[in-house]
C-alpha cells in the first residue's frame, strides 16, 4: 500500500510539473496524454525531460531522423518532402509546414509511418527483459543451482505447470497441446510483464493499446485457422444432425462469430487495462481540481485501492487472454466426431 501510495504521488508531481504554468489544468488532454502512444517517451514535457525516438517514414522513398526534429510544431524538410507532427500524426507539408483544413477536417496527405513509437521501444523493452529472465531460469535448472530457493523462480515454475496442465492440456488435449503450449505461455508471459510494467510511473500503457491487442488477437486467429481441421469448419457451415433449414440460418451466425471471437479478445484487454489507468488518472486529478486538503487523501487512498485492484487485473486479464486463446485453438484442432 505504502509502494502504491508513493507511484501515486510521483504521477501527481509529473503532471505537476508537466502543466506548472497552465492555471486552468485540461484534464481529458492530461490522461490521454499519458494512456495514448507517441513519437517520444516523455517524463516532464516542460521540462523536455523525453527520449526522442526514430522517425521512419515511406514517401516515395525512406525518411528517416529524430523525433526531437518535429517538436514543438517545427518542420522538417527530408529528401522526398517536408513533414510536421500533428496530434501524433504525421503530415507533408509545404515548406512552411501549412496544414490544410476545411471545416475542421485536415486534408494533408500521410506518408506510411513505420516509426518507433513509445510503446514499440517499451515492447522491445519488456521483450529482452523476458528473454533475460527466462535464460537466467533455464541457466539456474541446467547448473543445479537449488532452483528451489529462488522465490521468484518458484512462482515462475508454479505458473509455467499450472498453464501446462489447467490450460493447454484440457483445452487442446494430451497428444497435441506441445505444439502450442510455447505460444501460450509467451502469449501469457508478454502481457504479465507489459501489464504489471504499465503500473510503474513513466512507463507506457502497451496492453492499454488497441494496436497491441489486436496483434495478439490476430496471432491467435491465425494460428487458429491456419491448423484447423476439416471437422471444424464442418460444424461451422454444415452443423451435423441440425434440419438444412437451421443450418442455413445457423452458418451465417457462425461464419461472423469466426470473426467476432477474436475481437472480442481484443477489446476485453484493452478495455479493462486501459480502463484501470484513466481511473488513477482521474483521482489523481481531482487534486488539481478541488485543490483540496481533503481531496489529497481521498485521491491517494483510492487511486491506491485501484493500483492494488491493478497488479490483481494484470495477472486476472493475462491468465483470461491464454485461456481463451487456448479454448479457441482447441475447438479448432479437434475431431469432434470421435469425442
Amino acid at each position: 500500500m505504502i509502494l502504491k501510495s508513493i507511484k501515486l504521488i510521483v504521477i501527481c508531481l509529473i503532471i505537476l510539473l508537466n502543466n506548472n504554468k497552465e492555471k486552468n489544468i485540461n484534464i481529458s488532454d492530461i490522461i490521454f496524454h499519458h494512456v495514448n502512444d507517441s513519437h517520444e517517451w516523455s517524463f516532464i514535457k516542460k521540462k523536455n525531460i523525453c527520449i526522442s525516438l526514430p522517425i521512419i517514414l515511406w514517401n516515395n522513398g525512406l525518411e528517416y531522423f529524430s523525433s526531437y526534429n518535429l517538436m514543438n510544431g517545427k518542420t522538417i524538410k527530408g529528401t522526398y518532402g517536408y513533414y510536421r507532427l500533428f496530434k501524433e500524426q504525421i503530415y507533408i507539408t509545404n515548406k512552411n509546414g501549412k496544414l490544410n483544413f476545411f471545416n475542421k477536417i485536415l486534408y494533408n496527405k500521410k506518408p506510411l509511418d513505420l516509426s518507433i513509437t513509445k510503446n514499440v521501444f517499451c515492447t522491445f523493452i519488456s521483450s529482452i527483459l523476458l528473454i533475460i529472465f527466462f535464460i537466467y531460469m533455464k541457466n539456474k535448472y541446467d547448473t543445479n543451482l537449488y532452483f528451489n530457493k529462488w522465490k521468484i523462480g518458484s512462482l515462475l515454475e508454479y505458473i509455467l505447470i499450472f498453464i501446462k496442465d489447467e490450460i493447454a492440456i484440457p483445452y487442446i488435449g494430451k497428444n497435441m497441446y506441445k505444439k502450442y503450449l510455447n505460444f501460450l505461455l509467451s502469449l501469457f508471459f508478454f502481457i504479465l510483464i507489459n501489464n504489471l510494467l504499465g503500473i510503474i510511473p513513466g512507463f507506457p500503457n502497451i496492453t492499454g493499446n488497441i494496436n497491441t491487442t489486436f496483434s495478439l488477437s490476430a496471432i491467435t486467429f491465425f494460428i487458429t485457422i491456419l491448423n484447423s481441421k476439416k471437422y471444424y469448419w464442418k460444424h461451422i457451415f454444415w452443423m451435423p444432425k441440425v434440419p438444412i433449414f437451421v443450418k442455413l440460418m445457423l452458418a451465417p451466425i457462425e461464419l461472423m462469430a469466426l470473426f467476432i471471437r477474436p475481437l472480442t479478445l481484443c477489446i476485453r484487454l484493452f478495455a479493462n487495462i486501459m480502463a484501470g489507468h484513466i481511473l488513477i488518472l482521474s483521482f489523481i486529478c481531482l487534486i488539481f481540481i478541488f485543490k483540496n486538503i481533503f481531496i489529497i487523501g481521498f485521491s491517494i487512498f483510492f487511486g491506491s485501492f485501484i493500483s492494488l485492484l491493478e497488479i490483481m487485473v494484470s495477472f486476472l486479464q493475462s491468465f483470461i487472454f491464454t485461456n481463451l486463446s487456448a479454448l479457441m485453438i482447441g475447438i479448432s484442432i479437434k475431431n469432434h466426431n470421435k469425442n
